[in-house]
């Protein structure tokens, strides 16, 4: 295949238009999805090319992590192209794809290669609600998210950011929707904490 992951440029993230001509010379995206399902790498490239802001900013969100998200992005178009067979259009192919993604990042989450790094890198929920930063001033927002314990950051991606149900966050977190909103309220907590 000729497409690889680039980095999103700022201001070339272009949603679909609301006629669905989001793809050059007038294709609409679901022409794209029949022939990149019959195998045309061109127009999964510009399925690609109208997606991959979103679904990276989604990874960067859920991970915390600059490369890990080049990674997963990566990982969600692979499997995208793979499973392509397997949309049947009930919603819309942006929806489908966002689904595939958060499946992809919290598989990742679950991994023993993830539970590593997260341990290496110091990712200890009671050291990170006992750290403040020096200067409040200069935490933005994303950063706190990124601070955030995995499963309270995910959760609140997923609810406060993506707009899931927790019953929805729990079904695709393997846990229950009370355990989703107790990480949700971990999560703002923190953030109220941090921010303040």
């Amino acid at each position: 295949m000729e497409w690889a992951l680039r980095r999103p440029e700022a201001g070339v993230n272009r949603p679909p238009t609301p006629n669905g001509l989001g793809a050059p010379g007038g294709t609409s995206e679901a022409a794209d999805v029949a022939l990149a399902a019959a195998g045309d790498q061109r127009a999964f490239e510009r399925l690609y090319r109208l997606h991959v802001a979103r679904i990276h900013s989604l990874a960067r969100r859920m991970t915390g992590a600059e490369g890990d998200a080049d990674e997963l992005t990566q990982d969600v178009f692979v499997r995208a192209w793979e499973r392509l067979g397997t949309y049947r259009g009930e919603a819309a192919f942006g929806t489908w794809l966002h689904r595939l993604a958060v499946n992809v990042v919290l598989n990742w989450r679950r991994s023993a290669a993830a539970e590593r790094r997260w341990i290496e890198a110091g990712a200890d929920a009671d050291l990170i609600s006992r750290t403040r930063p020096g200067r409040p001033e200069a935490l933005d927002l994303e950063g706190a998210v990124a601070r955030l314990p995995a499963g309270a950051r995910q959760v609140f991606v997923l609810h406060d950011v993506e707009g899931f149900k927790h019953e929805e966050i729990a079904a695709m977190m393997g846990v229950t929707a009370g355990t989703s909103k107790a990480q949700l309220h971990r999560a703002r907590m923190l953030l109220r904490s941090w921010l303040e």
